[in-house]
């Protein structure tokens, strides 16, 4: 599914529209260059899953937690981890998370498990573009959710 993001406004849409489509439990990796929008993408998406207060960048952190319905959030950044490996002291669970939002996950390398869904932003002129790809059966019933919601390619 590709979509064209005219401005921060569209990108907030579609995290919100994903946030809305979501299955439980589910695990997206955000992939682009720095500004592409991953941050607002995900942002949006918490906010709209219920997430008061300041939802703050995992960029010096690595990650933030958040209560959101039915489970918990994590949203990783690991733009500034040197070695996958570094993963291990994080103390990542799976089975703790119900939404894993993961940004710049090729850092990860296989330490991650893979994700439900890939979204692809890049800029395109004065926008950006989305490329969304499931990676799973629950990715793939994300995607056609999404699309019954409105959002087309």
């Amino acid at each position: 599914m590709q979509i064209e993001l005219a401005d921060s406004d569209a990108t907030e849409a579609l995290g919100r529209a994903l946030a809305a489509t979501r299955p439980q439990p589910a695990s997206a990796h955000l992939h682009g260059d720095l500004g592409a929008g991953k941050s607002t993408l995900a942002r949006a998406l918490l906010r709209e899953l219920g997430v008061d207060g300041p939802i703050r960048s995992p960029t010096y952190t690595l990650v933030e937690r958040y209560p959101v319905p039915g489970g918990e959030a994590w949203h990783l950044d690991l733009y500034r981890i040197g070695d996958a490996g570094e993963l291990d002291f994080l103390g990542l669970d799976g089975d703790e998370a119900t939404l894993w939002l993961v940004e710049w996950p090729e850092r990860g390398g296989r330490a991650l498990a893979s994700p439900d869904l890939r979204i692809h932003l890049a800029q395109a002129g004065t926008g950006r573009l989305a490329r969304l790809e499931a990676a799973s059966a629950a990715g793939e019933a994300w995607l056609e959710a999404l699309a019954g919601a409105g959002r087309r390619t």
